[in-house]
């Protein structure tokens, strides 16, 4: 018997892709689609109410972070066991999502991400050419400081255990992109076994991408978190954001 699987959708003006990502998704294996609205400007509300999705509307835009935050929270009432993040901007392909599950299933894994780097070059599938080398040396940083050898640690595409979600401090992190290597620094401190498989993207004008200048910000977020977790793990300067709520934790 499959474990029950929730799908949150972190949404900004995606109403032009929202129903072919939504569509795509195998149903079968998902019982329930939430979608949160970051104060979207164009018809993401209206498409996500014709497609009679769990909807959660910010009375403005937070960012990414923060929107995060609120899909977790809300899938966190129902009583999936697996939370999905999937974004509606079409370019991580909603099929894999049975894939990305798997090693939860047969309790390989904790947390799976999606990993650009695996399969065919990102370049390639149209990732932007400056965008590949700044991935590569964040990465090799990542993986310096937190101990582990990752193909990447960019993706949007990710699968979490619930009790991962439960025990990891996520409402402390960043309301902005960094979110996304914050929560993997708590969940490398909680030990929790991450897994990687192959997910090809899709890079078209409608799709959600960073700038230069928004991705420089980024990058450089991603270095001050890194040199924060040092100085924690130094106790140098402890900070409860990288603190587990809880240590017993129950497995699949």
């Amino acid at each position: 018997m499959r474990p029950k699987v929730a799908v949150v959708m972190p949404a900004f003006n995606a109403g032009r892709t929202l129903r072919l990502t939504y569509e795509a998704l195998p149903h079968d294996h998902v019982d329930v689609v939430i979608l949160v609205d970051d104060g979207s400007t164009d018809e993401t509300l209206k498409v996500a109410k014709e497609l009679n999705l769990e909807v959660f509307v910010h009375d403005r835009n937070y960012g990414y972070g923060a929107n995060q935050k609120t899909c977790y929270r809300e899938a966190l009432k129902t009583d999936v066991e697996v939370i999905v993040m999937v974004h509606p901007d079409y370019q991580y392909d909603p099929t894999l999502l049975p894939t990305l599950v798997a090693p939860i299933v047969r309790a390989e894994a904790d947390v799976v991400l999606g990993s650009r780097l695996l399969g065919e070059s990102p370049v390639k599938q149209g990732m932007p050419w400056w965008k590949y080398p700044a991935n590569r040396v964040l990465t090799w940083l990542e993986n310096a400081v937190f101990g582990l050898h990752l193909s990447e640690y960019h993706t949007g595409y990710r699968a979490y255990r619930r009790e991962v979600l439960e025990v990891v401090n996520f409402t402390m992190n960043s309301d902005k992109f960094v979110f996304d290597q914050e929560i993997l620094a708590q969940i490398v401190e909680a030990k929790f076994r991450i897994h990687e498989v192959p997910v090809p993207t899709r890079y078209f004008p409608e799709a959600s991408s960073a700038g230069f200048l928004a991705s420089c910000r980024y990058g450089s977020e991603i270095l001050w978190l890194l040199f924060r977790l040092a100085l924690h793990r130094s106790g140098v300067l402890g900070q409860k954001q990288f603190e587990s709520l809880y240590h017993r934790y129950r497995r699949l």
